[in-house]
């Protein structure tokens, strides 16, 4: 069978042959952290491509982000796996799983948590407004993240010294009775069709913004 050629000579076997080959450099180079690109300096470095090497009572002794978050009825458990990912990343003080909301164990939430569940201090609550009355009487600002009238940018909230973020259901937002409990409406801006973001990215994008700005605040007291 002859091979197919394309407007420039090459046969498709030679094209496709080229093709594995670059694929493979690239490959390589993102392994090595070498960029041979025209026009790009020579660069070397190392990739980390593993967890901390730190015993689980060792990571309980660390310093904890004054951070929690409280999810209301989340629909799904991917998204709380997600979360809860996030949370053992930013270190927070506590995750609070309400009412129907997945929690450990659960095979599709420990999925997407990627082993971080005995990494992150959570609790269970039957229902959000119970979670909410709980940090309101320890003292801590309790804010929902929805999108109403009074909502301010997450960007341009004064974030204080010890916070909780209540993070709504994927398709109805946060309680009503929640949100008339809470201290503080934020949202995220969104350019696009959609009227929110994922919640499991609404928790990146908040935390985040919590961790820069606590530790911001933390080092320009000499803390």
């Amino acid at each position: 069978m002859r091979n197919r050629t394309d407007p420039t000579g090459r046969s498709r076997q030679t094209r496709q042959a080229r093709q594995t080959g670059q694929s493979e450099r690239i490959e390589r180079s993102v392994r090595t952290g070498r960029s041979r690109r025209a026009g790009d300096m020579e660069t070397n470095f190392e990739v980390r491509s593993f967890d901390a090497e730190i015993t689980k009572e060792a990571y309980d002794r660390l310093p904890k982000l004054p951070l929690y978050f409280v999810l209301d009825n989340l629909r799904s458990a991917f998204n709380v796996g997600s979360i809860f990912r996030t949370c053992d990343i930013l270190r927070v003080k506590g995750l609070f799983l309400c009412g129907y909301t997945a929690r450990p164990p659960h095979a599709k939430l420990e999925k997407t948590a990627l082993g971080t569940i005995d990494y992150v201090p959570w609790r269970y609550f039957e229902t959000a407004v119970d979670a909410v009355d709980c940090l309101k009487d320890r003292g801590i600002t309790v804010w929902a993240a929805e999108t109403t009238s009074e909502s301010v940018s997450y960007a341009a909230a004064v974030f204080p010294d010890e916070l909780a973020i209540v993070l709504g259901n994927e398709a109805l937002g946060v309680s009503r009775s929640v949100l008339e409990r809470c201290d503080g409406l934020v949202e995220i801006p969104t350019r696009g069709y959609k009227n929110s973001l994922n919640v499991a990215s609404a928790c990146a994008v908040l935390g985040f913004k919590a961790l820069e700005t606590m530790e911001g605040a933390r080092s320009d007291s000499g803390g």
